[in-house]
């Protein structure tokens, strides 16, 4: 046995390495992604515009740092999500347990991170100045800039730090939930306090450099003290960059779906708990999956006021927010039935038919999405976003809507890549991402009057409401009849 010394080892490690900095590889990366960002923006440059600099501002001063808020909120939830200290997967497959340098190997992702936040949170400047009608938005975007450097410092603290990171989700959470009720209060005709104005240069521009030194200073630390990332932390983040990257790249949005599944109960300390014998088998345990998921309903409660804050949009973006918001809210519980799809050894195990387990399948659904636009539409109809009449009782249509087009969303499978593409003059169009991306979607035209008449800003009148709820109900049974069997367990879709 011949003994070799480590710091050799370690300094041909050091430089012969290259999984982790392949150069050529990044910038031809970074050089796609730039171009591809200025071909969208040159495509969509009257939308951005409308976006960032609208023709008639409409936030106030307390509305802004609101929105602000809520940016911040969001884009450090992101940054947590994604890491955003972390490695590829052959990196962390070889080199994470390897005897070289830690900084090198974790420093360019925080950096990309950081780059990225920053550029974030100077657009969320840019957007938000531009609804507010402020002047010498210049300094205040690069202040934008320089907060989204912070909260990326802060996420990356949160996770080399497990006891700090809870501190700094509820913070985010918080900032988000504070700047939604400010929203919501100021549609719902509540008064701010009218500010003096926004903060002259001679402040603005101290302050801006100050937080800039600040947040180079926690740059510096965060890059020092990325040894102390625990490896656990790292491969989570790894496999999120990976599951999203093979979602993208195979355009296969199931991957991250059921990686998102997984984490989630995978956290849970979960207990025994009886179904309602009351209740069919499938319906009851749907309603122990809803009280496990009170964060996502939580969300989903939060959420109604969304179509809200878009009552100044165009009629066909409140429409879509509705009905979307909707189908989403009615997907609480739908996994299950993606299980039953892939693996229905329960439902033989029952009895069940795919008919029978559609059915037991719809209510909880159904009601969640039911509960949620009636909501959404009770706000809308109290702070006379709507035109005259009754518009809540339309949830009890839009609700049992939603629901199936969640469980047709649910029942859509894997993306079927071998249908020929289709040849437009901008090139080939995949077949099969195409029709999984609209697979429940294409069910939401049973909403087709509420649309109409939001569009066209009809009153809610009664014999409206007795169409939609006839024509939803009538679709939702002629749904589950055509699709399912009384003697067949599968549910695949035909």
């Amino acid at each position: 046995m011949t003994v070799v010394e480590l710091r050799p080892v370690r300094r041909w490690i050091r430089r012969t390495q290259s999984a982790h900095r392949d150069r050529g590889e990044t910038a031809t990366t970074a050089y796609v992604v730039v171009f591809s960002i200025l071909v969208l923006a040159a495509m969509a440059q009257e939308t951005l515009a409308a976006v960032f600099s609208p023709l008639v501002p409409n936030l106030t001063g307390s509305g802004a740092l609101a929105w602000a808020a809520v940016c911040a909120g969001l884009l450090f939830a992101t940054l947590r999500r994604l890491g955003p200290v972390t490695v590829s997967r052959p990196a962390a497959y070889f080199l994470l347990t390897a005897p070289v340098s830690r900084r090198r190997l974790l420093s360019p992702t925080l950096t990309v991170a950081t780059v990225g936040a920053a550029l974030a949170g100077a657009a969320a400047a840019l957007g938000i100045l531009g609804h507010a009608a402020s002047t010498g938005s210049i300094v205040l975007v690069a202040t934008g800039a320089v907060l989204g450097v912070l909260l990326a410092v802060a996420a990356a603290t949160a996770q080399a730090r497990p006891r700090v990171s809870r501190i700094a989700d509820t913070a985010g959470r918080v900032a988000v939930a504070a700047g939604l009720a400010v929203l919501v209060a100021e549609e719902a005709g509540w008064t701010p306090p009218t500010p003096g104005g926004w903060p002259p240069a001679v402040v603005v521009v101290p302050l801006t450099g100050l937080l800039a030194v600040v947040a180079a200073a926690g740059f510096l630390l965060a890059v020092r003290d990325l040894a102390r990332t625990p490896n656990d932390l790292i491969l989570d983040s790894a496999k999120t960059a990976g599951t999203l990257a093979d979602s993208v790249y195979g355009v296969e949005p199931s991957f991250l779906a059921d990686m998102l599944e997984r984490r989630y109960w995978a956290h849970r300390r979960l207990r025994s708990t009886p179904l309602p014998r009351r209740l069919p088998p499938l319906t009851a345990q749907d309603l122990l999956l809803a009280r496990r998921r009170v964060p996502r309903l939580l969300w989903a409660a939060a959420a109604t006021t969304l179509p809200l804050l878009l009552s100044g949009a165009p009629p066909w973006l409140l429409a879509s927010t509705l009905l979307i918001g909707t189908m989403l809210a009615a997907r609480t519980t739908t996994s299950a039935v993606k299980t039953d799809a892939t693996n229905p050894v329960l439902l033989r195990l029952l009895g069940l038919t795919s008919r029978r387990t559609l059915w037991q399948r719809l209510w909880v659904p159904a009601s969640l999405g039911t509960i949620w636009a009636t909501v959404a539409l009770g706000l809308l109809q109290l702070t006379g976003a709507l035109p005259p009449g009754q518009w809540w009782p339309l949830g009890l249509a839009l609700g049992p809507i939603g629901a199936v087009a969640a469980l047709r969303a649910a029942r859509a499978g894997l993306v079927r890549n071998d249908l020929l593409p289709v040849e437009t003059p901008m090139g080939s169009v995949p077949t099969g991402p195409l029709l999984h991306a609209f697979a429940g979607l294409d069910l939401l035209i049973l909403a087709l009057p509420t649309v109409v008449a939001l569009a066209t800003a009809a009153p809610a009148t009664l014999s409206l409401l007795v169409f939609q709820v006839g024509l939803g109900y009538l679709g939702v049974h002629a749904y589950l009849t055509f699709t399912t069997s009384p003697d067949r367990v599968e549910l695949a879709t035909r």
